[in-house]
């Protein structure tokens, strides 16, 4: 006996070829299915329009949904919807009245009448809800549905048609087990609202002789159509994790910063600089992509808290015009940990980017969607774990408060997630507020316990001499406040 080499079929929807093992299995029997609002119609006729073709010819069929037109008006919005298609390649057919006389039998007749004489190899049933439903007020109920679905599962598998039912369901209920246990592939979609955030989820409950990445995967609704973000395509790009000799080390672009850090920032380690408003976070981070591009190192700006205008300086700007630096404007509310992986990802591997900066951990928070920032300390751990996993050096901005009786070096308690720590703060001194910066931690590395006054001129961080010098050729002991 030959084995059978069951073909697939390109879905067009970013993201769900990755879930789904490579597409969807041509001559399938399958069901989306989830809760009112959360995509399943757009998911559909995207598609349905991605694999329509003279050669595959794709009916869909109405059944006491939306009319056909109200739904085609909204759906002509979508890049993917094609007029040209329709009645060509793809048609629609209204089941109303057919569904309304309770006759399973007529509306599978249908059904097969029009797949024939269309000779349509793609064949989508919205909304199969209704059919359930009008189910109910039958004399044989469930027994007729569980044949109905039967029926039609063996005619379109005999037509060789790939087949999508579309049910609106909250839960897997009880009464549509004929069609979950009769259909090759199953696709829950959901919409999750927590407070003030509605995250959309998508998950592949079932698969037949395919292995489907399993668990909840975000995807989102844009005026591009449906885009899913799968954690497995995450895994695939990280690969094995990339090491580094323990010699390697990359420069901050501040040669009194390098030395401080006992000759630079090892490869592949995470630094967090963390300091109050104004003392030159940002500049540290400029300096640092500016550094790598001047040794071909190309570098991303993940900007989660300043808008590009606010963040893009005229060095950024020659920077990304060059090729050099690539800005990510991530300041949409409800992101998901996976929309800023999968975006951060792509462009590192386009640009084969060595350095990320993350401006800030402040705003990376606030931009999560509310049921992420309950979880905020896991999903920081996953995205440097990832990023650094691909072997890039990646630069964590922080705002803390300056309190000048408190030495805090995180405003999260995150500060064990990373490998180095670069301390920014203010002092008093002489009636003045001077900047010092100090070096925290540098795993496995030795570095410098001073603390060093700095300045910024002409968008540069200027390192002076520490502060024990200072006082040593001071006649009188300067008035410090706050611990250093």
């Amino acid at each position: 006996m030959n084995k059978v080499t069951i073909r697939l079929l390109a879905t067009g929807v970013p993201g769900l070829d990755d879930l789904l093992g490579g597409g969807v299995p041509e001559f399938s029997f399958n069901l989306l299915a989830g809760t009112p609002g959360s995509g399943k119609t757009t998911m559909a006729h995207q598609i349905m329009f991605s694999l329509a073709s003279p050669t595959r010819r794709a009916i869909f069929f109405t059944v006491l949904g939306e009319p056909a037109l109200k739904m085609l008006r909204y759906q002509q919005q979508f890049p993917f919807f094609d007029p040209d298609k329709i009645d060509d390649s793809i048609r629609f057919v209204n089941l109303s009245a057919d569904l309304l006389e309770g006759n399973f039998d007529a509306v599978l007749a249908r059904i097969t009448e029009e797949v024939r004489a269309f000779g349509a190899s793609l064949v989508f049933v919205d909304s199969f809800r209704s059919v359930v439903q009008t189910a109910r007020g039958l004399d044989d109920g469930p027994a007729g549905l569980q044949h109905f679905v039967q029926q039609l599962g063996m005619q379109m598998t005999s037509w060789l048609a790939t087949t999508f039912l579309i049910g609106e369901y909250l839960v897997p209920e009880e009464e549509s087990s004929p069609v979950f246990t009769v259909a090759d592939g199953i696709i829950w979609l959901s919409q999750l609202v927590h407070r003030d955030a509605l995250v959309r989820k998508i998950q592949v409950v079932k698969l037949r002789g395919h292995a489907q990445s399993l668990g909840m995967h975000t995807f989102r609704i844009d005026a591009q159509g449906l885009r899913i973000f799968p954690r497995a395509m995450v895994r695939q790009a990280l690969g094995a994790p990339v090491r580094f000799k323990p010699t390697q080390r990359l420069s901050m672009g501040v040669p009194a910063i390098d030395t401080m850090l006992g000759g630079g920032l090892p490869a592949g380690y995470s630094m967090l600089v963390v300091g109050p408003s104004g003392s030159g976070k940002t500049v540290l981070a400029t300096q640092f992509l500016e550094e790598g591009a001047r040794v071909g190192e190309p570098g991303i700006i993940a900007a989660f808290e300043k808008s590009p205008n606010q963040l893009m300086s005229q060095r950024l700007d020659a920077l990304v015009e060059s090729g050099s630096a690539g800005v990510i404007n991530t300041r949409t509310l409800d992101l998901s940990l996976d929309e800023v992986l999968h975006d951060l990802i792509d462009m590192i591997v386009k640009m084969k980017a060595k350095r990320v900066v993350i401006d800030s951990l402040s705003g990376f928070e606030m931009a999560l969607a509310s049921v992420f920032r309950e979880d905020f300390r896991e999903s920081l751990y996953r995205l440097v774990a990832s990023l650094t996993q691909l072997g890039v050096t990646v630069l964590m901005t922080a705002e803390t408060e300056d309190r000048y009786t408190d030495l805090r070096f995180s405003s999260y308690g995150n500060a064990f997630l990373a490998d180095a720590i670069l301390m920014q703060r203010y002092i008093e001194l002489h009636g003045r507020l001077r900047r010092v910066l100090s070096v925290v931690k540098v795993r496995a590395s030795a570095h410098s316990d001073h603390l060093h006054f700095y300045d910024i001129h002409d968008g540069d961080i200027h390192v002076g001499d520490t502060l024990e010098h200072y006082e040593g050729i001071l006649t009188g002991q300067p008035r410090l406040h706050g611990r250093s």
